[in-house]
């Protein structure tokens, strides 16, 4: 075999092992294209900490009737910097949820980091998103 067959011969096989059982989506069967939704709040507010029964009850009211099919919270620690360029550090609470590839979800996203903002007298809230695979 001459060297030009071999690297062509190699090339072919190196592609063969890029392919995989993915459908045009990308995902592997039985999971489809979604979207994995991250809200960061953090707690302190007024000089105090929200404290569970505040959350759980701005969870209820805010965030469940968004997204019933599911969720799930986790404690953090965060640290940002302020406006006056002192770094803050305080409890926070990550939320996660999955939801369907697309851009319906924006608005019921942007309506809880408002009603949060508000709520609780907050700057911000940190909002990420990233491509997934899922299946429910």
């Amino acid at each position: 075999m001459t060297y030009k067959a071999t690297v062509v011969a190699a090339s072919l096989l190196a592609l063969a092992g890029c392919t995989s059982r993915s459908g045009p989506s990308g995902c592997a069967p039985p999971l489809a294209p979604a979207v994995q939704v991250e809200l960061y709040f953090g707690l302190a507010t007024k000089g105090r900490e929200i404290d569970g029964t505040e959350w759980a009850a701005f969870l209820s009211a805010e965030v469940t009737p968004r997204f019933p099919d599911g969720l799930s919270v986790v404690d953090v620690a965060g640290q940002y910097r302020n406006p006056s360029g002192r770094i803050t550090r305080e409890p926070s609470k990550l939320l996660i949820v999955i939801v369907p590839d697309g851009t319906t979800h924006l608005a019921k996203v942007q309506a809880v980091v408002d009603a949060y903002r508000k709520q609780f007298d907050q700057l911000s809230v940190l909002h990420v998103e990233r491509a997934v695979c899922a299946v429910f």
